[in-house]
């Protein structure tokens, strides 16, 4: 089983940048594909973006493709998404998420969720 605990949201102007960062305790965080998801209200979850264990496989939504990037150090047992020019629509809460499949945009796919952290952009 592995914890993981979002940070680094906030509130940004549009065009503005914020990271992301999810930082994971427990078993071996090298051993699971990582995952970025976002919720706006009223939305269903929705993937923004994956990454494989090693970190050489990414995978974006088109709609993020880019301006985000994710990103892994497993030394730090930490991932990030690094996301610039920033839109409105892209305000939601961010949530990180662990699977032990391969790189996946479903939801379901992904055994661990952190807590979420939000994003505000104001347009």
């Amino acid at each position: 089983q592995v914890q993981l605990v979002e940070s680094g949201g906030g509130l940004v102007q549009a065009g503005g940048s914020l990271r992301l960062s999810c930082a994971a305790s427990g078993r071996t965080f090298s051993g699971y594909v990582m995952g970025w998801f976002r919720q706006a209200p009223g939305k269903e979850r929705e993937f923004v973006a994956g990454i494989s264990r090693s970190g050489i496989i990414t995978l974006h939504a088109d709609s993020v493709k880019g301006r985000f990037t994710i990103s892994r150090d497993n030394a730090k047992n930490t991932v990030y998404l690094q996301m610039n020019s920033l839109k409105f629509e892209d305000t939601a809460v961010y949530y990180c998420a662990a699977s032990t499949t391969s790189v996946q945009r479903k939801p379901d796919e992904y055994d661990y969720w952190g807590q979420g952290t939000q994003v505000t952009v104001s347009s």
